[in-house]
């Protein structure tokens, strides 16, 4: 079985070390960021190296939500604005103008090698919101959010990238950013049942979703989500997800701790996948080894997730910008 890790590289290109330790720690899956691209056959050269590593067509993610979340920009893809500005100028028509958006954004993904984009968020916009997610978010009711989230969804998948919605059980309500700090929700049961599960379990179908570092004290007072079997159990029984859940980065200083330590929190949580990101390669292999192989249970769900993965019919991505233009200025 694979690990039960998605580890990123160092840079542009696999020297022959760490395609040795990446081939021993046999993450999963992959994920990619700015500093790993610099041009299409670059990017798509390194997708290719990650894979011959694990032997096998692993799995590559990014982030490319657009705005100041995007990995790729211009002229490798394109530089779309904010999600909740591009969809409160679409108005109406916002469903639509996202999901050709974001179909756009996966065949240009494609084109670089990757399969897989952690997109759409689920998390929804409130007036306590910290800044970090503001521009993320798809809107400020539960309703319209769910709606946006599941065109950005149909949108990946019909240019062949699986999407992975985030960041459950919802990161709306957070008021420090959790790359820095560890944000605490005081909402109640009912507050959160009501607006935060809401878009997360009208999408319960979807094949990927990560996990937030954030306290939730009605369910967990004592732990953040991420290391939470109380909180891991509300995703798979109250919100009834069953998909692949995998991590949101576990060197975000939410979280306390050695990698090592975190990794294996998460995974005796109920975590099916560790994202570990931006460490050294010796921390990497460690947190590999700590992580160990998938579970059965987990190996079946990225199954079901990886049998949602093809590669889209011929589309022309100037013809769907066209199209993307008329509908948002007729």
């Amino acid at each position: 079985m694979p690990g039960a890790t998605i580890l990123d590289p160092t840079g542009t290109k696999l020297g022959r070390r760490e395609a040795r330790v990446l081939r021993d720690a046999d993450p999963w899956g992959f994920i990619l960021f700015a500093r790993n691209i610099e041009s299409l056959e670059q990017t798509r050269a390194l997708c290719d190296a990650l894979r011959d590593a694990v032997g096998r067509d692993a799995p590559i993610l990014v982030d490319q939500e657009g705005g100041r979340v995007q990995r790729l920009r211009e002229p490798l893809a394109t530089n779309w604005s904010a999600p909740f500005d591009f969809a409160e100028a679409a108005g109406e028509k916002a469903a639509e103008a996202m999901r050709l958006r974001y179909q756009i954004t996966a065949l240009e993904l494609r084109a670089a090698g990757i399969d897989v984009d952690c997109a759409p968020m689920c998390d929804v916009r409130l007036p306590e919101t910290h800044s970090f997610l503001h521009s993320r978010c798809y809107g400020t009711e539960a309703g319209r959010v769910a709606e946006l989230a599941r065109a950005v969804a149909e949108g990946l998948m019909a240019g062949g990238v699986l999407p992975v919605m985030k960041h459950m059980p919802g990161h709306g309500r957070a008021q420090v950013d959790s790359h820095a700090d560890l944000p605490r929700v005081t909402a109640s049961l009912e507050e959160l049942e009501a607006v935060d599960f809401a878009p997360f379990r009208a999408l319960c179908d979807l094949p990927m979703a990560m996990t937030g570092h954030l306290v939730f004290d009605a369910i967990d007072p004592d732990l953040p989500a991420t290391l939470s079997p109380k909180v891991v159990q509300v995703i798979r029984e109250r919100i009834g997800y069953d998909g692949l859940l995998m991590t949101d980065d576990i060197s975000m200083k939410a979280l306390s701790g050695s990698p090592a330590e975190r990794a294996v929190g998460a995974l005796e949580a109920g975590c099916d996948l560790v994202l570990f990101c931006n460490a050294p390669l010796r921390h990497r292999a460690r947190v590999a080894a700590a992580a160990g192989p998938m579970t059965a249970a987990a190996e079946a769900r990225a199954a079901r997730a990886l049998a949602a993965r093809s590669a889209p019919p011929a589309l022309d991505i100037a013809a769907l910008k066209a199209k993307l233009s008329a509908l948002l200025n007729g």
